[in-house]
Order: structure tokens, then C-alpha cells, then sequence
């Protein structure tokens, strides 16, 4: 067995394992809790909307969705437009538009008392149709579709009173389209679910990185409200560190044009919880009931200026964040005086914990001082956990009448702690969030189900400064509903660091063990500075819980709570000896990191409500290799192509030597395995330690250590079998092939192998016909087809220069005359010609080999060829994909911009115009000039470039085929 043959199948096993471990991410690393949506659509096609408008309405149409039995036939509100993504479907806006329509109506044409008296609209959702073009593969497609649907906006408003202002929805590639159109006057709020904002999912269009440019700069400087959804990583069309919206200047925040930008992923989303699939995201009721009930409150007249746009999308859409966002100015608040007989007195070290409260109170618990550690003075941070009712703004949908509300108290006179009169003054929280509330021993998120509107547990917390004196004042408002509960206390633990780095994580487990004064906190914080969160490493947690018999069940289990940054939380209920997946959004190959919250590492949170039988005793802390290799699967696939472009390039380079005999491609293959692989896998592992910045090479910046150097070996060992395989696939395809190919070749007549005016002519018209027509991505395919025909009319040939240990010698170029003068040529030992390395470019050979032998080693240089072409097909496909897919759904008549760019193409024609004479490469006799050097150029960049810019390695390819047709052809067509 050779060795091509054992990495072969080493590589088909490796992709195989990546592939299994890709599919049990959304299983075991992010599960999802969405309930199913159900309506009763109805689609009214916007015929007037014609090509007196835009010419794509040809191409492309208008749709308004209507609820059946819910809401009139004409358009009677606020207009919204959903915008579908990569082959999408304008029918996926029925989710959204049936939740809008029930949560306005109570019953069928009946308005609800919710909306009734605020002078509130319903929604009519309008859908732009693409005929499911894959606009992610297309930049030229992207740009048609921004142009639609700008018109469409036109039209649309045009059927409105002036000035009227509306929403845009975009989904995955929708998304891109509806940031296109900004700045505009007519949008009120974006709301984007699975946008890839600064990544495009599929890197083969320059195009599409000039549109992502575009959309960069409006991002950071456009005032209209944005906020972007994303789905975690249960997402797997879409990574979701590239949904993440770029980071706007603080300069630009300024007071009377706030530059509002929110990224909220759905594991944080309030009353969501749970990661959401790509095609799920649409029709999740959790997603889209929210997504709705903004949609309609930015329908109403409170939302007039951009700070009331920016409240509403902040309440409905919030994502767990730290304070309410206040865009106003700061509000003086009144003290309050608590006379006796209305508050009650906790002792000191006491929590307040109520059950069902039916009275309304205030409850004064004393601060108890704090000493100060090595670093200065140490804070107290009260916590207050509201179960069924609400804090301040905070409450879940539906909730009780419970209110609370907290403050800081000082006596009166304030000479003593213990007088009559206690004067109080709101306390500002520090964080102010809902928390999910799991149900005892059944999964979280629940499949199928996830969490209810009305579920979630408030939490509030409060920094209290050192030396402070005076009570935190808790007042509680039960109103006239039973339920709910009240906990609260303080919190003066110091923060449980530990030093643990990723190499210790790589040989072994770390444990954290608590003390008993942990027992029973409110709130744990374990902090590990020194741990990387990429998205590419999934950390496994394993609890170890209190076992007793005599302990009581909790009010509030404990809940582990995981924060990267401020877009991304996620919630794990603690259950003993339950691994649970540690994972993160916050750096990413390929991305500008981004500032940490609260500090580098990986930080957690266990919040609880007092003892009980799920204290936390210990954890354990180690890597997940199946959840990572699940995650390094979805984001590498663009390098793994640009790393098998670099090891054909390599493969010719180590064909294309001086003074050797031409070898098969199998040959080759061989001889790279053996010797040239392992050196490229040293220089791979070399380059992955070196900062090169999160754009170049695997994109991680230093961020995984030695880990970066495993993972750039393998990859070029998966590349390197892989190439192996695709030649084995190559053969098969050549098999039944040579015989038709062999038949066209004996029915063709021999060409002269000089230059034609019917060439000329010929040539001229195939890239006229590219240039109007063809996109040259076609052109490709077919160059690509009769190089692969040309091959299989020769496979024999091959074959026999396998069979015999005669080395093949070069097929004799046509002499000129003075072609040998100032250089020198002769027969080595072994049959080939050779040549003196300083005489210049060898332009003619005097021996003639013989005929078979001749057309054996023509084979195998075009076979190289070929492989080269095959491997370079992947990058035009997608594009191949889009004109097919335009041609099917828009009519064949449909005209398909932007890719008849001739010069992408006509070296590849000139090339394969020259071996179809049958004339070959003299690979041997360059010397200094030898164009085998820039093999070595392109195999360069691509490793270097190709994971972010794959399309710049197809442009390096067709520099070096130029290359060669200028160093080896011109003086044969042009003599």
C-alpha cells in the first residue's frame, strides 16, 4: 500500500469524523427550545409594481402577507418589508406577519385593549420574492437585489399618508440587502436575524467584500436604529461571530445623533434562551413574537425620534445587558421619608426571602461593613431575585401584580442608625436582567417547547461602596394576584480566580472546589484570566453538587450563567455530574477581536436563592475535542480549499524540475508525500505561532498556542490527502471516458501547431460570446470538461509509460532557425535532454523521442493540468450555481450581469488551445528563468490569503498560467 494511498483514506476518515461532529453541535453544544409558529397565510401579489418602476420586476416580484379571518384584505397600518436571504423564500414572512396580526388582534377584527387606547397601528408586512437566488455566492445578485427592493420601498410608501417611516426585517443574506439601502429617510429600524454582517459566509466574489465594505461604513456611521439576532451555534449555515455588528466609535455617540447598534444573541434573548437554527430563526415563536410586538410598537406615536426607536428595540429585544438603556438626561429622584409601622427591620446578616407576599412593605436590611483586601477597598453588591413580578422597567410578559423596588436608607437626623424616621433614595442597579427560570429535572432549553412569555426571574444588583452605613431598602408591592417570591441579600465574596492555562486543559482536568462559606450564596463568580474564549474551543464543565437527604429544594436552583461580552450570555442550570458545554462567540478565526466583558478569560456567574440540595461543591473543568472539532469544521472549509490549491501548486512545482524525466501524476503525488509534505507541515506549524493578525493564514492570532500548530498540520495533511483522493476520482472519470474522447480525437483533423488567422478568429468570437453572454465561470466548467476528455483520449498512453521502466523523453519543440545559437543542449545518461543552467530559456530540442513515449509524457504534463483545473473548479461552481439557478426561475431570456470578465478566462482557453495541438511544456530547461518558481508563489498565497480572500488564489494561478504561456508559447505562436 503506498503512501498516497494510506493518507487517502486517512483524509476520507478525518473529513468523515468533522462531518459527525458538525452535526451533534446543535445536539450537544447549543439545543434548542422554539416552539413551532402556526397561521392561516395569504399572499397578495403587488402587480402594480412593474417595470414602470424597476426593470427587475421582471425578474423579481412584491408581496403583501394578509392573516385569514384575523385582519382586512387592504393595507391599513404601519408597512414593514421582509427581506429573504440566500435562497429564500418570500413565504417565510408569515411567521412574523401572523404573530404581528394576533398579538394586535384579540380575535378576528377585533383591536386588543393593549393596543387599542395607545394609538397604535397594525402591521402590514410586505415581502420582496427573489425566485430563491443564491445571493450569497453573488455579489452582482446582491446588488440587483438592493436595487429592487429600493424601489420596492418607493412603491410601497408611495400607497401611504407622507412622511410615513418604515421597518425592515432581513434574514441571513436579506440582511446585508436591507443595510445596503441605508442611509435612507423612509427607515425607521433594521432588525437582522442571522446576518452575516462582517463575514461573508462564501468568500469567492470580490464583489461581495466591496458591498461588505460598503455596508461597513454605514454600520458605523448611519444613526438608524439597528439591532442583529443571532442564533448561536446552533447556527451552522452562518457563524455567529460574523453576525456580530462592528463596533461604533464612541465619538459618534453624541447627544443629538446617537448611533444605536445592538447584537443580541438568542441564548441571551429575554424569555428566550435557547440557540436557534438558521432556517429556524424565522419561524421561532420566541424570536418572532418579539421581532413582532417591536415591530408594532414602533408603530405607534411614541416612537417618532430615534431615542424612543432605540427604547422600544432595547426593551423587546433585550439581551440580558447590564443597565436599561437610558438615551435621556439623567432624572433627579425625590428621597422618600419611611415613617414607623410602614418597613420592617431585618437583623443583620439576615436575607430577605418571601414567599407569595400579600402586603406591601418595605424591608430594611442593614449593610454590614466589608474589611479591605490586598487591592484597596472591597464593595458589597446587594442581589434581589423577583420571581412572577418585576423590577423597575424589568418584568417577564404577563406577570403578576408583584412589583418591587430598592433603595438606599439613612436615618433621618443622621446621627443615629436606629430612629423612627428613615429617609430613602432610589438604588441605581448595577445590572438589571432576566434570568431563566429551568424546571427541576427536565432539560434546559426544552426541546420543542423552550421557555413561555411569562417565565423568568429578575435579577438586580447593586454596587454598595466600602464604609458605607445604613440599610438597602427593599420595598415590596404585592397587589391583589397570589404568587411569585422575593429573595435578596449581600454578596462581599471575593472573586474565585484561577490561574489555569490552556496547556494544563490539553493534558488534563482542573477542579475548583468551594468552601463551606460558598454554601447557600446568592452569587458565585469563578474567574479564569488565562483561559482563551475562541470560537473555535468548546471548554467542558462538569458540577459536582451537595448530596443530603435532609436539605430542601430551592426557590431558585442553581443557575450558571456565562458572559463573553455584552451581546453573548448563556445560561446553564447546574445538575450533578452533567457536562455542560462552555463556548463563546467572542474571538473568532478571521475577525478583529473584540473588548471583553467583564475582562479577558473565561468568567461565570452561579446565581442561586439561599441553601438547599444543589449547592455547588465542586468543578471540573477540561476541553471538549468533540465539540471543538464539531467547531472548527464549520469555519475552515475555505482554508481546507485553499491549502489543497496550495498542494497541487506544490506538486507541480516538484513536477516542473530541471533535468528530471516528466513523472506521472501519481508519481508526483508520491514523491510530495514523502518528501515534500513533512516540510510543509514544519513551515505550516512554524507560521501558525507567528502574530500574522486575525486576517491571514488560520486567522487566529496567537490565541490557541500550540494548539494553532496541531490544527495547521492537520490541515495540511487533510489537503494533502484529499488532493490524493481527487486524482483517484480523476481516473475513475477518465475510465469510461477514453473511449468516447478517443473516438473524437480520431475524427478531429491534426492542426498545424503554429498560429492561425482562423484561430485568431475563433478565439476572438468564444470570448466575445463570454464577454455578452457566457458568464466566464462557464466557460470555465467546459475548459475544465475538455481537459478532462483531452486526458481520457491519452489515459492509455499513460498507462503504458507506467508499465516500462524507459524514461520519457521531451516531445521535440518545431525548430527555428539561430534557435540553438548561444545555448547548448545534449543527451544525459538517462535519455533527457538536458541544458546548461546560465544559457537562458532552452527554445529548441534536437532529440527526437519516440512516438508513444512522446505522447505518455504529453499525458502526464496535461494530467498535472488538470489537477490543477479541478481544484480551481470549487471556486467558480457557486457562480455556476446562481446563473443556472437565474435561468431556471427568471426565464432564459433574463439578462445576468457581472461576470464576463474575459480575462479571468482567456489564459485558461490560450492553454488549453496549445495542448490541444499537442505541444507540451518544456518543464526541464529554464534555468534561473524557470517559471516553476511561481507554483511556489501561488501554493504561498493561498496558505497565507486564501482562508479569508479564497478568490485571490484562482487570480495567483492565472498569473502563473500566464506566466508560463508567456515564457513557453508566444515564441511557437508568434515566430
Amino acid at each position: 500500500m503506498t503512501r498516497t494511498t494510506v493518507l487517502g483514506v486517512l483524509a476520507l476518515l478525518a473529513v468523515y469524523t468533522v462531518y459527525h461532529a458538525v452535526s451533534d453541535v446543535p445536539r450537544r453544544i447549543s439545543p434548542q427550545g422554539c416552539r413551532m409558529s402556526w397561521m392561516s397565510p395569504s399572499y397578495l401579489l403587488q402587480s402594480e409594481f412593474n417595470t414602470s418602476w424597476t426593470p427587475l420586476a421582471s425578474r423579481y416580484s412584491l408581496w403583501l402577507y394578509r392573516e385569514v379571518g384575523w385582519e382586512f384584505t387592504q393595507p391599513m397600518g404601519l408597512p414593514a418589508l421582509f427581506i429573504p436571504g440566500s435562497a429564500g423564500s418570500s413565504h417565510q414572512v408569515r411567521s412574523i406577519a401572523s404573530s404581528a396580526a394576533r398579538q394586535y388582534f384579540s380575535s378576528p377584527f377585533l383591536v386588543s385593549e393593549e393596543f387599542s387606547g395607545r394609538e397604535m397601528k397594525p402591521l402590514d408586512l410586505y415581502a420582496v420574492d427573489f425566485n430563491e437566488d443564491f445571493s450569497a455566492f453573488h455579489g452582482p445578485t446582491l446588488d440587483s437585489q438592493i436595487a429592487y427592493t429600493s424601489a420596492a420601498i418607493t412603491y410601497i410608501l408611495s400607497q401611504y399618508p407622507p412622511n410615513t417611516k418604515m421597518i425592515i426585517m432581513g434574514h441571513s443574506m436579506g440582511g446585508v440587502v436591507g443595510t445596503a439601502l441605508l442611509p435612507s429617510p423612509d427607515i425607521s429600524a433594521i432588525i437582522t436575524m442571522s446576518t452575516p454582517h462582517t463575514l461573508p459566509p462564501v468568500r469567492f466574489d470580490p464583489r461581495i467584500e466591496e458591498i461588505y465594505a460598503r455596508n461597513r461604513h454605514i454600520l458605523l456611521n448611519d444613526e438608524t436604529p439597528f439591532v442583529s439576532l443571532c442564533g448561536g451555534a446552533r447556527d451552522l449555515l452562518v457563524s455567529s461571530e460574523s453576525c456580530v455588528l462592528p463596533e461604533v466609535d464612541p465619538q459618534l455617540e453624541v447627544d443629538l445623533h446617537p448611533v444605536y447598534r445592538r447584537t443580541v444573541f438568542t441564548s441571551a434573548l429575554e424569555g428566550a434562551w435557547t440557540g436557534v437554527g438558521h432556517l429556524e430563526m424565522v419561524w421561532c415563536h420566541q424570536v418572532r413574537w418579539r421581532v413582532a410586538r417591536v415591530a408594532l410598537e414602533l408603530g405607534g406615536a411614541a416612537a417618532r425620534t430615534l431615542r424612543a426607536r432605540a427604547t422600544i428595540l432595547d426593551r423587546w429585544l433585550g439581551d440580558g445587558h447590564v443597565l436599561p438603556l437610558t438615551l435621556g438626561p439623567p432624572q433627579e429622584e425625590a428621597e422618600v421619608d419611611l415613617k414607623r409601622g410602614t418597613y420592617e427591620t431585618l437583623a443583620e446578616g439576615m436575607h430577605l426571602a418571601l414567599k407569595s407576599p400579600r402586603v406591601r412593605r418595605t424591608y430594611l436590611l442593614p449593610i454590614t461593613p466589608v474589611g479591605e483586601n490586598e487591592s484597596g477597598a472591597r464593595r458589597t453588591t446587594f442581589v434581589l431575585y423577583v420571581s412572577g413580578g418585576g423590577v423597575l422597567s424589568v418584568a417577564p410578559h404577563h406577570a403578576l401584580d408583584l412589583r418591587a423596588s430598592v433603595q438606599f436608607c439613612v436615618p433621618s437626623s443622621g446621627a443615629d442608625l436606629d430612629v423612627e424616621s428613615v429617609r430613602c433614595v432610589p438604588l441605581e442597579p448595577t445590572t438589571l436582567r432576566l434570568l431563566p427560570s429551568p424546571r427541576a429535572r427536565q432539560p434546559f432549553p426544552v426541546p420543542e417547547e423552550g421557555s413561555d412569555e411569562s417565565d423568568g426571574v429578575v435579577l438586580f444588583e447593586a454596587e454598595i461602596p466600602s464604609a458605607t452605613e445604613g440599610w438597602v431598602g427593599v420595598s415590596v408591592d404585592a397587589g391583589e394576584q397570589a404568587g411569585g417570591w422575593v429573595v435578596g441579600g449581600f454578596d462581599s465574596r471575593e472573586i474565585l480566580t484561577n490561574n489555569v492555562g490552556l496547556a494544563a486543559l490539553v493534558f488534563g482536568i482542573k477542579k475548583i472546589q468551594f468552601t463551606p462559606a460558598d454554601s447557600g450564596a446568592l452569587r458565585i463568580r469563578v474567574h479564569f484570566p488565562q483561559l482563551p474564549l475562541q470560537a473555535v474551543l468548546v471548554y467542558s464543565l462538569v458540577p459536582r453538587l451537595t448530596e443530603s437527604p435532609s436539605c430542601t429544594d430551592p426557590l431558585f436552583p442553581p443557575l450558571l450563567m456565562h458572559r463573553s461580552r455584552s451581546s453573548e450570555i448563556h445560561y446553564y442550570p447546574l445538575r450533578h455530574n452533567k457536562p455542560l458545554p462552555i463556548h463563546s462567540h467572542a474571538a473568532a478565526p478571521y475577525l478583529q477581536p473584540v473588548e471583553f466583558h467583564p475582562s479577558p478569560g473565561l468568567d461565570l456567574v452561579i446565581y442561586s436563592s439561599g441553601p438547599s440540595c444543589d449547592d455547588p461543591v465542586e468543578l471540573s473543568l477540561t476541553i471538549d475535542w468533540w465539540g471543538s472539532l464539531g467547531r472548527l469544521g464549520t469555519r475552515y472549509p475555505t482554508t481546507l480549499l485553499s491549502f489543497c490549491i496550495a498542494t497541487v501548486s506544490f506538486v507541480l512545482f516538484h513536477d516542473w524540475r530541471p533535468s528530471e524525466r516528466p513523472q506521472s501524476v501519481s508519481e508526483s503525488l508520491e514523491a510530495f508525500v514523502s518528501g515534500t509534505m513533512p516540510r510543509l507541515m514544519a513551515a505550516a506549524a512554524i507560521a501558525a505561532l507567528l502574530p500574522l493578525g486575525p486576517k491571514w493564514y488560520l486567522g487566529l492570532s496567537g490565541d490557541l498556542g500550540l494548539l494553532a500548530s496541531v490544527l495547521a498540520v492537520l490541515l495540511v495533511g487533510i489537503a494533502s490527502g484529499l488532493v490524493c483522493l481527487s486524482w483517484w476520482v480523476l481516473q475513475a472519470l477518465m475510465w469510461p471516458l477514453q473511449y468516447i474522447a478517443t473516438v473524437a480525437t480520431q475524427a478531429r483533423k491534426p492542426e498545424d501547431p503554429g498560429l492561425r488567422c482562423s484561430t485568431v478568429a475563433s478565439m476572438a468570437l468564444v470570448l466575445l460570446f463570454i464577454f455578452l453572454f457566457v458568464p466566464w465561470q462557464v466557460a470555465f466548467l467546459g475548459c475544465w470538461i475538455i481537459q478532462l476528455l483531452n486526458c481520457a483520449a491519452h489515459v492509455r498512453d499513460g498507462q503504458v509509460s507506467s508499465m516500462t521502466n524507459t524514461p520519457v523523453q521531451a516531445i521535440p519543440l518545431r525548430p527555428q532557425d539561430g534557435d540553438n545559437h548561444g545555448n547548448s543542449s545534449e543527451l544525459t545518461e538517462d535519455g533527457v535532454i538536458g541544458c546548461s543552467v546560465n544559457r537562458g530559456i532552452c527554445r529548441s530540442l534536437a532529440t527526437h523521442a519516440p512516438a508513444h513515449r512522446a505522447a505518455a509524457y504529453a499525458f502526464h504534463q496535461n494530467a498535472h493540468i488538470l489537477l490543477l483545473l479541478t481544484w480551481l473548479l470549487p471556486l467558480t461552481a457557486p457562480v455556476l450555481a446562481v446563473w443556472v439557478r437565474t435561468l431556471l426561475t427568471a426565464g432564459y431570456t433574463t439578462p445576468f450581469n457581472g461576470d464576463h470578465n474575459v480575462f479571468k478566462v482567456a489564459p485558461i482557453l490560450w492553454l488549453l488551445d496549445f495542448l490541444g495541438r499537442g505541444r507540451t511544456f518544456d518543464t526541464r530547461c529554464r534555468g534561473k528563468l524557470s517559471p516553476r518558481w511561481g507554483f511556489v508563489t501561488v501554493g504561498v498565497m493561498s496558505m497565507l490569503m486564501g482562508g479569508r480572500w479564497v478568490y485571490l488564489a484562482y487570480d495567483a494561478a492565472i498569473a502563473q498560467v500566464c506566466l508560463v504561456l508567456f515564457l513557453d508559447i508566444a515564441l511557437w505562436y508568434f515566430r
